[in-house]
């Protein structure tokens, strides 16, 4: 008997919802299956690490993974469980390293096996697998490496320092002219530099497109890339789910996302070819190589490596200066001993250029410990195992991703005195002479270490000089005139940023006032 009009949407929803059971049934039973066969698959009979028990069977330790500050509990069960841990989310292994001796044992030393990246699925889907820090371990990785090593290594890196000047000044005239959006200008700066670099544009000093986009595209992956920032990065398999299917939302985030990256990757090197056509291209890196690539794959490799310069140079440098505001803002005594420096050995009468970095020893020091202090990758870069392997009588599986605890490292209470304060003199082996902990490995270790990190300490240092040269920082002050205590909170994700605060940056002196706007003149 056919059914009336009437009750056919009725039972359509029962025949759908039969379905959705149906096919929910079969996922959980596969899974079951399939997690619980990794589980107890090991070829060795070996231990692994120490860690927070799982909270069930077959999650593990999924819910402990989902923070998205993930450092915070991670160095706390550190003082539990001791400098080598293992996580098990479902079928899916994590080994988190502690100490720097261990990362580097690890990631250096055994770099043949651990110069892998893990798969996540969101990270895929956002279309970010054409960063190179992102590619798995291989042909196409070693391209993108060897065109960035050749392009930002410590001597090609020398050749940006005009336009790090040019842009540092710009960004000394904009604090002058507006002090109160000093976190526009340090953002502008950031961009200006590796925009200039990349593709010869010149950023606008506020609303910059291009700056947007890869603050934009910055957000995508930072948000997404963590293990408990989507349920398919917990359970891949759920990445073949239709995106109407119940708690499959992740797909219409990650098709937004993947239209900012794609145009994050195609807008500034279409400017380029637009700009080489009309012939009013300006030197860049893209530049200069464009018309040598031959082939699409050529044309591709440009393209990413140059977005990957882009995106990661703006945001992460962003962050670092934002950084060593806030500190100058909580430690006058710093800000102070600082200014003494350059006053005796710059004066008033110009302003800090880089030949004057060996002869500032105590600028250093306050660098190193912005990069020490808030850690820009708090987590560092994810790496993972080709092969299995065992370390200190430790099992660690193929696929087994290896995370770099930076933000526990930082905090090492015998290397770091007072963890939580911060304090430059911890970086002088006596009067006057900096010791050996330079803090590259905030930047990461082994093979995938940062490659921009020549240019990112550079313009670190040149920002951090010239600002405490002509300006002082100050916290705001509340209605009766007290100093208001700064307490900025940072955000999670992959990458961790200062949240909007507020300061009072004014110039030490008339003299300088005046050295600042003569340089934004003779530049125009």
């Amino acid at each position: 008997m056919t059914p009336s009009h009437s009750f056919a949407p009725a039972l359509h929803l029962v025949h759908a919802s039969s379905t959705i059971s149906v096919v929910s049934i079969a996922l959980a039973t596969v899974l079951f299956f399939w997690v619980t066969g990794r589980i107890f698959y090991r070829r060795h009979n070996l231990p692994y690490p120490p860690g927070p028990p799982p909270k069930d069977f077959i999650s593990g330790n999924a819910r402990e993974l989902s923070d998205s500050k993930l450092w915070f509990p991670m160095t706390e069960w550190a003082a539990i469980y001791g400098p080598i841990m293992h996580f098990r989310s479902f079928n899916k292994h994590m080994i988190v390293l502690n100490t720097v001796d261990d990362a580097i044992e690890i990631m250096e030393k055994r770099s043949n096996n651990y110069s892998d990246r893990p798969y996540i699925p969101m990270i895929d889907m956002i279309g970010w697998t054409f960063a190179t820090g992102l590619k798995p371990y291989g042909p196409e990785w070693h391209a993108h490496r060897r065109f960035m090593q050749q392009t930002f290594k410590a001597t090609a890196s020398l050749q940006y320092r005009p336009i790090q000047t040019e842009k540092v000044n710009d960004m000394l005239y904009g604090l002058l002219e507006t002090p109160e959006d000093f976190m526009a200008h340090i953002k502008t700066l950031s961009a200006a530099i590796i925009m200039s670099a990349m593709y010869g544009y010149k950023v606008a000093p506020k609303d910059d497109y291009f700056t947007e986009l890869a603050e934009a595209g910055m957000a995508a992956i930072s948000n997404a890339s963590y293990p408990g920032a989507a349920v398919v990065n917990v359970l891949p398999i759920l990445r073949y789910l239709p995106a109407w299917f119940p708690g499959a939302g992740f797909h219409r985030v990650a098709k937004i996302a993947l239209d900012t990256v794609t145009r994050m990757q195609d807008v500034p090197y279409k400017y380029v070819q637009d700009n080489m056509a009309a012939g009013t291209a300006s030197p860049s890196v893209v530049t200069g190589l464009i018309e040598s690539c031959k082939t699409d794959a050529e044309h591709k490799l440009l393209k990413e490596v140059a977005a990957t310069g882009y995106v990661a140079g703006a945001d992460t440098t962003t962050a670092t200066l934002s950084t060593f505001v806030i500190a100058m803002a909580m430690y006058p005594d710093v800000q102070k001993k600082a200014q003494d420096e350059l006053d005796r050995v710059i004066g008033q009468d110009r302003l800090v250029n880089f030949d004057d970095e060996n002869s500032l020893p105590y600028i250093q020091a306050i660098c190193r410990e912005v990069f020490r202090w808030r850690p820009v990758l708090p987590l560092g870069s994810f790496h993972a195992a080709v092969s299995e392997d065992i370390y200190r009588g430790y099992y660690i599986p193929a696929g087994t991703t290896i995370v770099a605890n930076v933000w526990s490292m930082t905090r090492d209470p015998i290397k770091y005195k007072n963890p939580e304060e911060f304090i430059p003199d911890r970086y002088f082996a006596e009067e006057n002479r900096l010791n050996s902990d330079d803090m590259n490995y905030t930047f990461g270790f082994g093979r995938r270490i940062c490659p921009g990190r020549h240019l990112a300490s550079a313009t670190t240092w040149l920002g951090v000089a010239t600002i405490l040269s002509a300006f002082d920082i100050r916290p705001p002050k509340d209605a009766s005139g007290n100093d208001i205590h700064l307490n900025v909170e940072y955000t999670g994700g992959l990458i961790s940023h200062p949240v909007p605060f507020d300061c009072v940056i004014t110039p030490r002196s008339d003299g300088m006032k005046q050295l600042i706007v003569e340089l934004k003149n003779s530049s125009l």
